[in-house]
């Protein structure tokens, strides 16, 4: 098991990511043109394509199904899009696993294993994933020296390896996460954060973290483990960014709930519709854009739709400072 800290995957994935980053615009246009692939998913420029991942429910909250291009319309500032690019698959993901070890968490560490052993047991097995683990510092473990493992034996072992103790650099871990999904193959991405959802040792904001994911198609999803009573905590943090991407906190109360929530996770993210619009241009191109999704379903009387607000154009948004924990 080879440790990588932040910086120094820095500098290295910089270089490939820009390329990458490239060819998927070309590429993410071209398909947009002839209607095929899906597009990239990039919240930058009116040259790209939104992508939206929608999970739509009844109201007991079981996923329907069967739904076709025409049942959805979406909005872009109470807008209605042409929907470029639809679908209904399990598609594979890149996914990071953001596990706090700070000490506030010691306890809690055979819950947090019990939730990452469920949740990779239960995900596509062409899924990509790494986990980060952060305290004081922030570390991507990186099984045999590889970015990504889809091998749920070897996601255990990153995170029951280290030990807890030290602070929470809770917002230096997360914009880790999104560096680090850069580099994978797969068009949808994903965190998964496991965590008392406290920071206090992290040279990042919450401003600069909120930006990163309001310009960011990466959905996030929230495990927050807490106690009858900790200074420490603050689970509204990850409430709040699970809410600005589309995503979901759990709040479970034991070790069974930690692996129903994680099972939740992994299916709530093999079920879902994906839209895709290509942005018109705005004379007020900086600023925050609502999304809204609307949803018939034949045969339902009542749905729940879950995705995304709305998103922050990526030339807009503030960069995170440069620096932070390694």
């Amino acid at each position: 098991m080879c440790r990588l800290s932040e910086k120094g995957l820095r500098n290295s994935a910089a270089a490939a990511a820009a390329i990458l980053a490239f060819f998927c615009f070309l590429w993410g246009l071209s398909s947009l043109a002839s209607g095929k692939g899906a597009p990239q998913a990039a919240l930058t420029s009116r040259a790209e394509a939104v992508l939206v991942p929608v999970r739509v429910t009844d109201r007991h909250g079981n996923f329907i199904s069967g739904l076709t291009e025409g049942d959805f319309h979406i909005f872009e500032d109470g807008r209605l899009q042409q929907i470029s690019y639809f679908a209904q698959q399990d598609s594979p993901i890149t996914l990071g696993l953001l596990v706090d070890h700070s000490g506030s968490m010691g306890s809690k560490l055979p819950k947090v294993a019990a939730a990452v052993s469920a949740f990779a047991h239960l995900s596509n097995p062409q899924d990509e994933m790494f986990v980060v683990d952060f305290d004081d510092s922030v570390s991507i473990e990186a099984p045999g020296g590889k970015l990504f493992t889809s091998n749920a034996a070897e996601l255990e072992e990153a995170v029951t390896m280290v030990s807890a103790g030290g602070r929470t650099s809770l917002y230096d871990a997360l914009a880790a996460g999104f560096d680090h999904l850069k580099l994978g193959q797969w068009e949808r991405k994903a965190l998964v954060v496991v965590s008392d959802g406290g920071d206090n040792a992290s040279r990042r904001t919450f401003s600069q973290i909120q930006a990163l994911a309001r310009s960011s198609p990466v959905v996030i999803y929230a495990i927050l483990l807490l106690s009858e009573s900790s200074e420490e905590e603050n689970p509204g943090i990850l409430r709040k960014l699970c809410r600005e991407t589309g995503g979901i906190p759990f709040l479970p109360a034991k070790t069974e709930g930690v692996v129903n929530d994680s099972a939740q996770i992994a299916k709530d993210l093999r079920s879902q519709y994906t839209l895709g619009y290509v942005p018109p241009e705005q004379p007020n191109g900086g600023s925050y854009r609502k999304i809204e999704v609307r949803v018939h379903a034949p045969g339902y009387r009542h749905v729940q739709v879950q995705a995304r607000p709305g998103y922050m154009p990526a030339e807009a948004s503030p960069s995170p400072q440069a620096g932070g924990s390694s």
